[in-house]
């Protein structure tokens, strides 16, 4: 499967090895991990990913990606969806940088390819959500096209939909 490429970005669509190594905490000898990385949440979506590869198969292209930076090829976070699209065409993302990396636009440019990329998946909402004081990943996931759609106690959701899911209209990063 193809990486994702931006402007500043790479997306390395995540292997099973690659996964294994993240969760021992182990760098892949391709990639150079930043310092911080990988943070708690990345070692959640490997073991997510692993359980989906272990239960149905490898969810690719519905898998994680790792944020590599083209300049060093550090890796700086992940992004990628919870799982394949459901039968309505929705599909939940999450995402995170480390800290170093924040606040430098990283995040909404990841995001924003990656909404680009399921909308060519024929993807027809994406979903998302963030803490109620993150208001840093809520701004992510505004300045990446999505907008709020509820929340509760906890967290407050955002959604973006396409009628016309495979019209690339989006901005490229």
């Amino acid at each position: 499967m193809s990486e994702l490429v931006t402007a500043r970005l790479v997306l390395h669509p995540m292997t099973v090895g690659e996964a294994e190594r993240l969760v021992a905490g182990e760098p892949d000898g391709d990639a150079l991990w930043a310092p911080g990385y990988p943070a708690e949440g990345d070692v959640f979506a490997a073991r997510r990913f692993l359980g989906a590869c272990a239960d149905t198969g490898d969810p690719r292209p519905f898998g994680n990606y790792e944020i590599r930076r083209r300049e060093d090829g550090r890796v700086i976070g992940g992004v990628g969806f919870h799982g394949p699209m459901d039968e309505s065409g929705s599909v939940t993302i999450g995402y995170g940088l480390v800290p170093s990396a924040r606040g430098k636009g990283y995040a909404s440019e990841a995001l924003r390819e990656l909404l680009r990329f399921a909308r060519t998946l024929g993807v027809t909402r994406v979903k998302g959500d963030a803490d109620h004081d993150n208001i840093a990943s809520q701004h992510v996931m505004t300045a990446a096209g999505m907008r709020p759609a509820g929340e509760d106690e906890r967290v407050r959701y955002f959604e973006i939909t396409w009628t016309d899911p495979t019209a690339d209209t989006a901005p490229r990063s």
